[in-house]
């Protein structure tokens, strides 16, 4: 078996040789190359000290020295160095209070996390694989490097490693493995947010979102999303539904395309569904508002797992509206387009194709038609280059200033009637038609002129 290793990772591994070290590459690498795919980092592991590599290389950055890693520069690429080593006690469920560095390799590999990331790699020796991690490839297992419950108790974080890796792998977990995570689990709400956030969001890109299931099942999201757990309680009996409100989630997770702004939609759409569930006399269930509740728990899940501010806009917008309903009309678009805005629109037809088919399939063939017949407009209007928005109005605020309106608060509702006229008849979008001043007094003023405010 031969791994093909890029020119600049090979000239580290042969300088270091040369000079009477041992070097590998060493585990995603090694993982993904096995696997056919392409590695993002070339990771290197080897017997030489921090100041040994140092002295070998131009160019060296400290980016982790007092764990052993070196980051070698080869012209832009940085490749990370790390010296064997063997951990201390973990006390914070994350970092280890002291490492020793170690000349054997063996004793380094067993501390990695998992067997397939526990292997290493050089054209001279082959491959270095004591825990059976290319098995466990082949068996499609994730499972721990040794004693589960040791590995997890040093590194919390690796208990959503474990979920993320089966869900961009589309492996299982291995039941001793499992058991552990169920055990520690808990011990989750030891690591920052923003190492959470990263692990989460990992699992929800990856070609199997709906592993978040297994979260579940595990008692993951009990700790760092216990929203989706009160979803995997809440049944909703109703003939447009076949699903729970968590099992809802999880097919609408199927069945939108990997995008960090889409997927994270369809996770947070529906959680506001528990709190706003009724069930009428003939028992069915109804969630009124439950979009607009929705939202605002997507926003407190974004500030406790401290995402970005563009991120938590744009979802929490598109959960907002994640039930608006238009007709394929095209000023109904229109209309939807200027609400919604136009850069999140777009998204608002996978959303709905997405909670569709999540759905039960009463109506189902209807409703994809609608959406189809919808997006045909949507592209009409587009490549016209109707105005739906106050930026593309023929008319400025200066231009009603220059009409004798003084600046201020009805300066801009003018102009929002006057978007409201052209979204309707987009052929009103000129300067001469919207600033006749008669149409200008009676139509857009019309309000302001009878509480004589003009």
């Amino acid at each position: 078996m031969r791994i093909t290793i890029p020119d600049n990772a090979k000239q580290i591994l042969d300088t270091m040789h040369k000079a009477g070290f041992e070097a590998y590459i060493v585990g995603g690498c090694v993982r993904d190359a096995l696997l056919g795919r392409t590695p993002e980092d070339w990771d290197i592991t080897t017997n030489a000290l921090p100041e040994d590599t140092k002295k070998l290389f131009k160019r060296t950055i400290d980016t982790g020295i007092e764990h052993g890693t070196v980051t070698v520069m080869i012209g832009k690429e940085g490749y990370e160095v790390t010296t064997y080593r063997i951990d201390g006690v973990y006390e914070d469920s994350r970092h280890p209070k002291e490492v020793t560095f170690t000349r054997d390799l063996f004793e380094d590999m067993k501390r990695r996390d998992f067997t397939i990331n526990a292997m290493a790699y050089n054209e001279e020796e082959g491959l270095i694989d004591r825990f059976e991690g290319k098995k466990d490839l082949e068996s499609r297992i994730i499972r721990c490097v040794g004693n589960p419950t040791e590995r997890f108790s040093e590194d919390a974080l690796r208990i959503m490693r474990a979920v993320r890796f089966a869900a961009q792998l589309d492996y299982e977990i291995e039941d001793e493995t499992k058991e552990a995570i169920k055990e520690l689990a808990p011990t989750l709400s030891k690591i920052s947010a923003e190492r959470v956030q990263t692990e989460l969001v990992k699992l929800l890109l990856s070609p199997h979102p709906e592993k978040i299931k297994m979260a579940y099942e595990l008692g993951i999201t009990g700790v760092i999303l216990p929203e989706f757990d009160r979803c995997m309680e809440t049944p909703q009996k109703n003939i447009h539904h076949m699903y729970n409100v968590g099992d809802h989630t999880v097919e609408a997770l199927r069945n939108v395309r990997s995008d960090r702004v889409l997927r994270l939609t369809m996770l947070m759409h529906d959680m506001g569904k528990p709190d706003t569930m009724e069930i009428d006399d003939e028992g069915v269930y109804h969630f009124y508002n439950h979009n607009e509740v929705s939202a605002g728990i997507a926003k407190k899940i974004f500030r406790r797992l401290k995402f970005d501010r563009d991120t938590m806009d744009r979802v929490c917008n598109l959960v907002f509206y994640h039930d608006y309903r238009f007709p394929p009309k095209a000023s109904s678009i229109r209309r939807a387009m200027a609400r919604v805005g136009e850069a999140d629109f777009p998204l608002l037809f996978e959303v709905r194709y997405a909670d569709t088919m999540a759905q039960s399939d009463y109506q189902r063939d209807e409703k994809l038609r609608t959406i189809e017949e919808c997006k045909a407009v949507y592209e009409e209007i587009l490549e016209r280059k109707d105005c739906v928005n106050l930026k593309s109005l023929a008319v400025k605020g200066k231009d009603l200033i220059d009409q004798g309106i003084n600046p201020g608060k009805m300066l801009g509702e003018i102009l929002n009637a006057m978007l409201m006229d052209v979204l309707e008849h987009p052929e009103h979008n000129t300067r001469e038609y919207l600033l006749e001043p008669e149409r200008l007094r009676e139509e857009y003023m019309k309000d302001h002129v009878e509480r004589g405010e003009q």
